[in-house]
């Protein structure tokens, strides 16, 4: 069944029309903020993704002399292969970051994300997801510590919405 639009192109403007979806494969990096959100991680990436990486965890080295006044702190993400691989360096080789976190999570960590990813002009997109009985309260909470990051924050549903949102990102 043709669309309406298609019933009102002339067979000449049909000519110029493009015959195939935009497919251009996007490296996206999702990173879970907190242990209730690695799961829910782990889960989705057992899916078939074009070019998305997955990363469970993040930590914090201090770099520089130990117990030196200014030294700087570096992060580190773990992928799903137990790595440990470089935050900034994931940023940088990426299209866009999404942060997955559960309501009620320590989700303070997505400043440091945020930071490595304006540095190279990346967006980054936040997720919530909240559990059966959590209250509005606790998932407006959560959404204090995402908000003045990311330039997308969804209150999820569950992996089934999350799985939506990446395919939906061409992740």
């Amino acid at each position: 069944m043709q669309s309406e639009s298609a019933k009102m192109t002339t067979a000449h403007e049909a000519g110029f029309r493009v015959q195939y979806p935009n497919s251009k494969q996007r490296a996206a990096k999702v990173i879970a903020l907190d242990p209730a959100s690695a799961a829910i991680v782990e889960e989705i990436s057992k899916k078939s993704w074009n070019g998305a990486a997955f990363f469970t965890s993040l930590a914090f080295t201090a770099e520089g002399n130990p117990g030196a006044v200014g030294g700087d702190l570096k992060a580190w993400l773990k992928d799903l292969a137990g790595r440990t691989m470089d935050l900034v360096a994931e940023v940088e080789h990426s299209d866009f970051v999404v942060v997955i976190t559960t309501t009620g999570a320590d989700a303070r960590a997505v400043s440091v994300i945020a930071d490595a990813c304006a540095l190279f002009n990346k967006s980054l997109v936040g997720l919530i997801v909240p559990g059966q009985d959590d209250s509005d309260a606790a998932t407006t909470e959560s959404m204090k510590y995402l908000r003045p990051y990311t330039r997308m924050l969804v209150i999820a549903s569950g992996t089934d919405y999350i799985e939506a949102m990446l395919t939906a990102l061409r992740a």
